[in-house]
């Protein structure tokens, strides 16, 4: 069946919306969805080894949230990708401040020259100053999305724990629910984890124009699997996927027979129903916005109706929606 736009939309309260993550991470609300026998289960997430394959390999995307939303006073600097230490693509506000060939006063140290405006708007930027200058220090915020509120007391719960290589602008939302403590229970109980690198692109909240979606130009994301982690897939019996992101690498890069060897490349992957997945036996993702294309790549993994379905039965449980908000586990 050809699916359109419109068949991924669905109505959320706002109310639903999570502003701020749970305390402590893990007690996040866990919808449980078995595919095999279609059984909905409600749990927390802290009861996550219930749930696991005993055999399964854990893989988590490690790349970490930059502070690249840049504010000074009434004008504002979002870095898209960064050329060099003072040249960078970015988003501004407001756009008529930052016309081609002007120097835009920033702050008292701080002013950027336009060289270029792309036909989307996006403006290239020269700093007066390095990035790594610590007079860009005060006017760094984390780039929460749009749906939340802008709070910088929150930073720090925009990391997932095993956070390490800088270069995302959004989080990869559905690790944020680990703790060091559940990720020592999951080892000990003999679950091996393994870690890719995915830096998350503001594509990810791009949103789909063109209701034919087959017409929809997927965004691009670099991504890295180290050699060590190229090991450790291919010696996985069983792979759970953390996060849309990780399901990116891993159907990304999976050869046949599920072989997997290191590399740096960026993938342009669009899964949506209909695809025939390569790599990933399980996963876990958080609930996405409609009309997305996350919650396509939900649909082709767990089936376009029980997504309905399951969607329809955490608006109706009152699940929290979004970054912050609950999990699921699809196995």
């Amino acid at each position: 069946m050809k699916y359109t736009l419109s068949d991924f939309d669905y109505h959320l309260p706002e109310e639903l919306i999570a502003q701020e993550p749970a305390h402590p991470r893990d007690h996040a609300r866990l919808l449980v969805y078995n595919r095999e026998s279609g059984e909905i289960t409600d749990d927390y997430f802290y009861n996550l080894l219930n749930y696991l394959h005993p055999k399964t390999t854990l893989v988590l995307n490690n790349s970490k949230v930059e502070k690249v939303r840049l504010l000074f006073d009434n004008k504002e600097v979002f870095i898209v990708q960064s050329r060099n230490n003072k040249t960078v693509e970015a988003m501004v506000r407001p756009g008529r401040k930052f016309k081609l060939g002007k120097t835009v006063p920033l702050s008292d140290e701080i002013s950027a020259k336009v060289t270029n405006i792309a036909e989307d708007g996006l403006r290239t930027l020269v700093f007066n100053k390095d990035l790594d200058d610590p007079a860009f220090k005060p006017h760094r915020h984390t780039p929460f999305p749009p749906y939340i509120k802008q709070n910088e007391a929150l930073a720090d719960e925009y990391q997932t724990v095993y956070a390490r290589d800088l270069g995302s602008k959004a989080a990869p939302t559905a690790g944020l629910h680990f703790t060091q403590k559940l990720l020592r229970d999951i080892e000990n109980a003999g679950i091996r984890k393994a870690e890719v690198t995915l830096h998350v692109g503001l594509g990810t909240f791009a949103p789909v124009k063109t209701e034919t979606i087959e017409k929809h130009h997927m965004h691009s994301e670099w991504f890295e699997i180290d050699e060590e982690t190229a090991g450790l897939l291919n010696k996985a019996q069983h792979l759970t996927a953390v996060g849309t992101t990780s399901v990116r690498v891993l159907e990304s890069s999976a050869k046949e027979g599920r072989r997997f060897t290191s590399q740096q490349t960026d993938t342009e992957i669009f899964i949506k129903p209909g695809y025939q997945f390569k790599a990933v036996d399980n996963l876990i993702t958080n609930f996405h916005l409609p009309k997305s294309t996350l919650l396509m790549l939900i649909s082709a993994f767990m089936g376009y109706e029980p997504m309905r379905r399951i969607y329809d039965h955490a608006i109706k449980e009152k699940y929290r929606f979004y970054s912050f908000g609950d999990a699921m586990l699809i196995i």
